[in-house]
């Protein structure tokens, strides 16, 4: 037994490029072991319950799994550079980006991977080697094929559709334009040093828009300084030990530069926030306790870029933003009120009021935990 941290994950994973960034700024030793199939369908489901990357196993042989969950153990753990902000605007904000990071950018990820030819030889080579190391290359092949027909299968449900693409590719442009110009003035979301706004957005940003070779060339290469962040999310330079530490912006203060961009999700990502809500309110009547919901609901309609899209509900997103929602309850009533404010200037105040059945993680699923969150 290893005495060290494994992290099982592949570099063209969507949240094992979340997990592999911040363990490289918080310095912690672990061991990148890309996950075979034998790790992915059976010894990591045995361990954690589903079949998921990436997943991290402590020298304890106890399993850690899902992002969030695994920042968290880290951080009430070690320390040393925190990623979670002491003042409260600052805190919120960063759990609902990390929650926007997560789980807004899933299509345009998958988009941007799937509906681009060229990017499947990377795909093909990269998890075929990891999920079966040493077989020849015709059975790696299929090996790829076959998780590749899994991650398609996604598509029309996440919203990947024909008739959104258009919607799809303006927004994208728009939003890597915004923070292109925001990295252009800071080195990190919220300051000089990354927190877990951040590392919610490494992973698309990373995985997928940043190493895929279409969405690489045609949709980051321009914007160098969104390409700097991303290079220094993936490869954090030396620490000198005897300069200051890197610090978030002063006074609780958000950038500037930042406001368009939380504008736009509470415009759009709090409409799909309520549409779920709304839908797991509707099932949590007679609905048995313990007894996982479904993964996956009915389309729920926002907008992207002022333009219609639909997507499945996702009731694990709720509970994302349920993280968030705890972070501010927790808070004493005059930084609540500094939250508050901060939502009304920036169009979020709905969030506050938003009402749903508390939730408990089940997986990549959730159950039902309680009253009313």
């Amino acid at each position: 037994m290893t005495n060290k941290i494994v992290m099982y994950g592949w570099h063209l994973s969507y949240f094992a490029g979340k997990v592999r960034s911040y363990l490289h700024y918080k310095r912690i030793p672990f061991i990148d072991q890309p996950v075979n199939m034998y790790t992915l369908l059976v010894r990591g489901k045995r361990k954690t319950g589903v079949v998921v990357m990436p997943t991290i196993k402590l020298p304890n042989d106890e399993w850690l799994q899902d992002s969030s969950v695994i920042i968290e153990h880290f951080e009430q753990r070690i320390a040393a550079y925190p990623v979670i902000p002491v003042t409260p605007v600052q805190r919120f904000t960063a759990y609902l980006m990390e929650a926007w990071g997560d789980e807004w950018w899933i299509p345009i990820a998958m988009h941007t991977r799937w509906n681009y030819p060229e990017n499947y030889a990377l795909f093909e080579r990269d998890a075929g080697s990891a999920l079966l190391p040493y077989f020849p290359a015709f059975l790696q092949r299929k090996a790829a094929a076959f998780i590749a027909r899994k991650l398609r299968a996604m598509l029309h449900t996440v919203g990947i559709r024909p008739e959104q693409y258009e919607t799809m590719n303006y927004w994208t442009e728009h939003m890597l334009d915004l923070f292109d110009a925001h990295f252009a003035q800071h080195a990190f979301l919220l300051g000089e040093h990354p927190t877990l706004a951040d590392f919610g957005l490494v992973g698309t940003m990373y995985g997928h828009l940043g190493r895929d070779p279409w969405p690489a060339r045609e949709l980051i290469a321009p914007r160098r300084h969104l390409r700097n962040w991303i290079d220094r999310m993936a490869a954090p330079p030396p620490r000198d030990p005897s300069s200051a530490p890197a610090q978030l912006l002063a006074d609780d203060a958000i950038a500037e530069s930042l406001l368009p961009i939380l504008k736009i999700i509470c415009a759009e990502f709090l409409p799909q926030l309520e549409g779920i809500a709304a839908q797991v309110t509707q099932l949590h009547a007679g609905w048995p306790a313990g007894k996982p919901v479904p993964r996956i609901l009915r389309d729920v309609e926002t907008t992207m870029g002022g333009r219609v899209f639909r997507r499945a509900a996702m009731p694990y997103t709720l509970w994302m933003a349920q993280r968030a929602l705890d972070v501010l309850h927790a808070m004493p009533d005059n930084e609540k009120e500094k939250v508050r404010q901060y939502l009304q200037s920036i169009g979020g105040e709905r969030l506050l009021t938003m009402k749903f059945p508390r939730l408990r993680r089940h997986g990549v699923r959730v159950e039902f935990d309680g009253e009313a969150a």
